[in-house]
């Protein structure tokens, strides 16, 4: 019964998937080519190839985007945008 729990609490505690996280703001730049974005706040943040970005973003435009943290590495690019 110990060699079972002792498993179970071992694969729970290293099959946990990365969670999401957020992160709001007010877009002051957007750079196309380099697939960076500032907020107003001076916070920049990096989008994956992959993440669908309207055509028509400015300037002034609230968005949220969604990232995975990267622990002491920062975070991942943002893998989603949506326009608030």
């Amino acid at each position: 019964m110990r060699l079972f729990t002792a498993t179970a609490l071992t694969l729970a505690v290293f099959s946990t998937s990365a969670i999401a996280d957020q992160t709001t703001g007010t877009i002051v730049a957007y750079d196309r080519l380099a697939n960076i974005i500032v907020f107003k706040d001076k916070s920049v943040w990096a989008l994956d190839a992959k993440t669908l970005v309207p055509s028509d973003l400015q300037a002034g435009d609230a968005v949220t985007l969604t990232f995975t943290s990267d622990g002491d590495n920062g975070a991942k690019p943002a893998s989603e945008l949506h326009r608030d």
